[in-house]
């Protein structure tokens, strides 16, 4: 390959881990505002001003302050998407893969703590088609969490009746993480990962099973 090609690939790449670095500092310090202040309290001119930057430079990022909610809001939903599709291409039991999901998920909640409160708190704020398609996620991950309790219950790994209804009581027990867990709290989130591992497999496994 040409040196004048490989230069404008590196050039062109750099420039767009540079664009990638700027949108994530911006939603950081936007998550931080919604979080402790609350998104309609929030201005763009709060989070220009956070960064030691002008407005028009957000909006060369963000076209308004809705795009910023919904980047933020769909991150959690995401990445704990993102991580239950890989553990479910991984060989292994149900029960080993719900565990590693479970393990996955929590520890996802709890480092993007902050964008997933945001969402629960102002899901309400969002544009409608943005919420859809958030909903769309959410109902994406649960699908997928009901297919492979499912097929625990197929092997007789789980004693559920109703899989996809224990997918969203799981689903429901990870996502809350995020409104109660407190870094440097009375639980290590090493503590609170376990617990929640713990939790679900009691809601499914034979003995101790939920009977909803």
């Amino acid at each position: 390959m040409p040196e004048a090609v490989l230069k404008v690939r590196k050039s062109t790449q750099l420039k767009d881990e540079i664009a990638a670095y700027k949108r994530r500092r911006i939603l950081e310090e936007a998550s931080h505002l919604f979080y402790t202040y609350g998104y309609e309290t929030t201005t763009l001119d709060a989070v220009a001003e956070q960064l030691n930057v002008t407005k028009p430079f957000i909006y060369s990022y963000y076209k308004n302050k809705g795009e910023l909610l919904y980047e933020i809001c769909q991150t959690g939903i995401q990445l704990s998407l993102n991580v239950l599709e890989e553990a479910l291409s991984i060989e292994g039991t149900a029960t080993e893969r719900l565990k590693m999901v479970a393990e996955r998920v929590a520890r996802i909640i709890i480092e993007n703590q902050r964008y997933i409160s945001v969402y629960l708190r102002e899901e309400k704020s969002l544009d409608v088609e943005d919420a859809r398609r958030i909903r769309d996620l959410r109902h994406q991950f649960d699908l997928q969490l009901s297919d492979l309790l499912e097929k625990g219950k197929r092997t007789g790994e789980f004693d559920i009746r109703h899989p996809s209804q224990t997918a969203i009581w799981v689903s429901g027990l990870l996502t809350w993480i995020a409104l109660w867990y407190h870094d440097g709290g009375r639980w290590s989130a090493t503590e609170v990962v376990m617990d929640a591992i713990n939790m679900i497999m009691k809601m499914v496994l034979p003995g101790t099973a939920q009977r909803g």
